[in-house]
């Protein structure tokens, strides 16, 4: 069950078109690319280029030589030709595709936090997406809710960036409920090349350990659990009324009640322990964001445990 208190009540509107672009919207858009352009500068980008590493490198020119080279880079057979001393220069040949997978189904709008899930996935998204444009590699989107609802097309270019944080940010759930599995299905068909895919949802919902592994097969794959505090612990609030964002269905229950309490922490508690336990079995790395929390240091950790093991 996926809890959203009525109070705290954040369910998307009516969705809308896809071509409206309304000021409030390109507002966001723009804040949220400069916290992710600041953060890139000033903290990811080397780790990022650290960690995601090139295919190989590709000859680039032939220059003449300046003392301070190293020598070790001289072309001895254009040397042999001209008696001058030429240094070889070669460049990455990065061809990186990096995938968005994100979860945009209702859950994702609903919580206690001011900051809906929504919200901090699009941020997180933004600053890859930053760091991998800045490396010259491609960056595609995939939004899912009950079936995938909208792909983007991998590209480059620091436009087609602010193209995917507008449709991140305008998604509303087009399906009632969440299917990774579909999901993941139609990833492994439109991408064929191997692609760096980070999965975004707050995993609250079953995965097939099937779907997941052909994915993880073909891909490196990485998941990013957003939540929201209520996700995990209820607050002792008394008797509330609950509802279950995706499907509506209403509760009372007593929060005040440690049994209460401690039924729906463990049920959260077994879940994890599941998905953690999957994800080790597949090498798929987890990231993992609290809204309302600073995520910088859990990406950070990533970066550096991906490249003290690379």
């Amino acid at each position: 069950m996926r809890l959203r208190f009525p109070h705290h009540r954040r369910l998307p509107p009516a969705q809308t078109p896809t071509d409206e672009l309304t000021p409030e919207l390109l507002a966001r858009v723009r804040a949220i690319e400069l916290r992710a352009r600041r953060l890139v500068n000033t903290l990811f980008l080397g780790e990022y280029h650290a960690v995601f590493r090139a295919r190989g490198i590709e000859f680039d020119e032939l220059r003449p030589y300046v003392p301070g080279d190293d020598v070790r880079t001289l072309d001895w057979n254009a040397y042999a030709r001209t008696g001058e001393p030429f240094i070889r220069r070669y460049r990455e040949d990065r061809d990186l595709t990096v995938l968005f997978l994100i979860d945009v189904s209702a859950s994702q709008f609903a919580g206690a936090a001011e900051q809906p899930k929504a919200a901090l996935a699009a941020e997180i998204a933004a600053v890859l997406a930053l760091a991998a444009i800045r490396n010259h590699d491609r960056v595609g989107l995939l939004l899912f809710s009950g079936k995938p609802q909208r792909y983007v097309r991998p590209a480059g270019g620091p436009t087609h960036v602010l193209r995917v944080i507008r449709e991140i940010l305008r998604a509303r759930p087009a399906t009632p409920g969440t299917d990774l599995a579909a999901a993941l299905q139609y990833l492994v068909g439109v991408q064929r090349r191997r692609a760096t895919v980070f999965l975004l949802s707050d995993f609250l919902a079953p995965i097939d350990p099937a779907r997941l592994r052909a994915a993880a097969n073909r891909h490196d794959v990485i998941a990013i659990t957003i939540r929201d505090p209520v996700d995990e612990a209820l607050p002792n609030a008394g008797i509330v009324t609950v509802a279950d964002a995706e499907t509506g269905a209403a509760y009372q229950i007593d929060t005040s009640s440690p049994a209460i309490r401690d039924a729906y922490a463990r049920r959260i508690h077994t879940l994890d322990a599941a998905r953690r336990a999957l994800f080790g079995e597949l090498r798929i790395d987890e990231i993992r964001a609290l809204t309302g929390k600073d995520y910088v240091p859990a990406l950070l950790r990533f970066f550096r445990r991906r490249g003290a093991a690379a």
